[in-house]
């Protein structure tokens, strides 16, 4: 019995329980299997391969507002942005939008790339006079089977000016 695979193989041993260990898997693509010799009169060995799921967690999570500097306009839109670099599986990806503590949403990737990508979601906003000190923040959430590994960008707080209307008072 034993372990091929591209890293971290096992030799043949006559034991019958075999580990396969690798401290740090780089390969992408990696299709390790376990072989076994039960009977002699049989030049092909039993094998069976071990699904391996790669993960990367993002290098880094960040929120910007596209093509805008400065206050925003209370009653105009405005077009947030989140980047999230270098994570995969990209299917296994949920980025969510908070403003506060208050979840505004949630994007899923259907992407079967499993190298690393970089996303980029958005979130369209209309300002209020009731968002002026407002912190938003969008947070990368990488699914790994029982646990899950989130990553937050910065808060982006904002500023809103209110529109007054003036109008002429004759007296």
């Amino acid at each position: 019995m034993g372990w091929e695979a591209s890293e971290g193989g096992v030799d043949k041993t006559t034991d019958s329980v075999i580990t396969w260990r690798v401290s740090d898997l780089r390969e992408w693509d990696i299709k390790p299997f376990c072989y076994i010799n039960y009977d002699t009169s049989h030049d092909k060995p039993c094998e069976e391969e071990l699904p391996v799921t790669v993960y990367k967690t993002p290098d880094s999570v960040s929120i910007s507002i596209v093509n805008h500097r400065g206050p925003m306009m209370e009653g105009e839109q405005y077009e947030l942005q989140c980047d999230v670099q270098d994570v995969a599986p990209v299917q296994n990806l949920t980025v969510k939008w908070y403003k506060g503590q208050t979840l505004l949403s949630q994007t899923t990737f259907t992407d079967t790339s499993i190298k690393p990508v970089n996303e980029t979601t958005t979130l369209l906003i209309t300002a209020d006079r009731a968002d002026d000190g407002a912190q938003y923040r969008c947070e990368a959430e990488l699914n790994l089977g029982e646990v899950n590994s989130t990553a937050s960008s910065q808060r982006l707080s904002v500023k809103v000016l209110c529109k007054f209307i003036i109008s002429k008072i004759a007296i």
